[in-house]
């Protein structure tokens, strides 16, 4: 059986395509036809037509920072239930973190989530681990890694307070160009903290983390950068290339737009919750767990600098920091909450809502964000519209009107500070390794 998926607005910024067009694709998953123009495409009673007036055909969504839990933490997410909750989400692929229990610092735990990823309907990249066990004292086997398709390593959930194991890294993985990804926060000014230290921090009598720590983190690791760079110290063909994950503050942003102009090989990523919300949302909130999160949010003036970054090219990615607990984990006081949300299933719609209608971005821009630029950070392969190539993409309802609910959500958690939020804008299904996966709230 043939799919034919007809008069969609084709949105492809890689190949820069936005135009109505059909896909037809074949029950092998190979693209056999693209056809451009509102004339509908000539079907068998075999093929399945697919009308997507309205909808947008994208490359296949892709967030390059999630955790799943498996290993080791099953009771909050499984490889399963993440890949699911991707699906629904609308996205195609994915990138864990390694901080699972026990941490992926070797080949061997690679090849394990690859083994129980491999049927799944959603792509799982692994980001191996940045030191051993995360704990910042002795780097990983980047060699390895990279034997094993390995792109990224990441101590996400903590990051490297020392720098000559950071020079290390630097070296290290340049030789076989593996991204550094970077939770960048200097832990002796976080220490205890919950929420942005500030006035409602005050308010509410809980420890606060300055948001320089981010920053500090951030400026000392692309001074290395710099002095790497200036004195050559390393083959001048082999530059480490560096990923700032889950950016939040004017600072951090300050910092990287420096360095992006310096010519360093510098990207950095943004999640929903963080340009949309304040730590005013937390201090109004009943129930405070779910606002709870690393890095946390800020205040109004830093999320104006994430719209500011967003819409002026130098944040390169929306990333999610899908993050999973247990309801026990987060319906306590606050300064026993565990930190992290989730995000697959409404990043989408917070993208459209909060970005795109707003008219801070354009929707082409909001799949740069969401597909294409995480994709290329990653070194995987672009996804083209074209006869040949294997079909790999979302579908976007960019006017659907949906409210976020725990029993809809496919996670195997649902700590999300969006419930019961209204959005516009809803991933519709996804086509990708043959199969076509329609949004079960349709």
């Amino acid at each position: 059986m043939s799919y034919i998926f007809q008069q969609a607005r084709l949105l492809n910024p890689f190949e820069h395509i936005d135009i109505t067009g059909t896909i037809k694709v074949g029950g092998d998953g190979v693209i056999e036809a693209v056809v451009y123009g509102n004339e509908p495409l000539a079907s068998t009673p075999e093929d399945r037509v697919i009308d997507l007036r309205g909808k947008i055909v994208t490359p296949g969504l892709f967030d390059m920072h999630c955790h799943f839990r498996e290993p080791g933490q099953e009771y909050k997410e499984t490889l399963e239930s993440g890949t699911n909750a991707a699906a629904e989400g609308g996205f195609t692929g994915v990138a864990l973190m390694p901080n699972t229990k026990p941490v992926i610092d070797t080949p061997l735990g690679v090849a394990y989530v690859r083994h129980h990823a491999a049927m799944l309907p959603v792509d799982i990249e692994v980001i191996g681990a940045l030191t051993v066990e995360s704990k910042g004292k002795h780097l990983a086997p980047f060699g390895k890694f990279s034997s094993y398709g390995v792109t990224a390593v990441s101590d996400d959930g903590s990051s490297v307070q020392n720098s000559q194991i950071m020079r290390l890294a630097f070296e290290y993985a340049s030789n076989f160009d593996l991204l550094i990804i970077q939770h960048c926060e200097e832990q002796s000014l976080t220490l205890g903290g919950i929420m942005n230290e500030g006035l409602f921090s005050t308010k509410l009598g809980l420890k606060g983390i300055p948001d320089v720590s981010e920053a500090i983190t951030l400026s000392r690791d692309l001074l290395l950068m710099h002095y790497l760079e200036e004195h050559k110290l390393h083959d001048p063909l082999l530059r480490p290339r560096y990923h700032v994950a889950h950016i939040s503050t004017k600072a951090s942003l300050d910092l990287v737009r420096k360095a992006k102009q310096d010519g360093l090989q510098v990207t950095c990523e943004v999640t929903p919750h963080h340009f949309t919300l304040c730590d005013e949302e937390l201090f109004l909130a009943e129930q405070k767990g779910n606002y709870i999160m690393k890095p946390p949010l800020s205040s109004r003036e830093n999320r104006e600098a994430l719209l500011e970054g967003v819409a002026d090219g130098t944040i390169d990615a929306i990333a999610t920091d899908h993050a999973p607990h247990a309801l026990h984990e987060k319906e306590c006081p606050p300064d026993q909450a565990f930190f992290g949300i989730i995000g697959l299933e409404t990043s989408v719609g917070l993208t459209i809502t909060e970005l795109v209608n707003k008219k801070i971005i354009t929707m082409n821009r909001a799949i740069e964000l969401l597909s294409v630029n995480p994709r290329g950070i990653m070194r995987l392969k672009p996804i083209l519209f074209a006869p040949g190539e294997m079909a790999n993409f979302s579908i976007i309802d960019p006017d659907f009107q949906w409210s976020v609910t725990s029993s809809s959500l496919k996670s195997k958690s649902s700590n999300t500070p969006f419930l019961n939020r209204s959005l516009k804008g809803k991933a519709t299904g996804i086509f990708h390794k043959g199969k076509y996966i329609e949004s079960a709230e349709l």
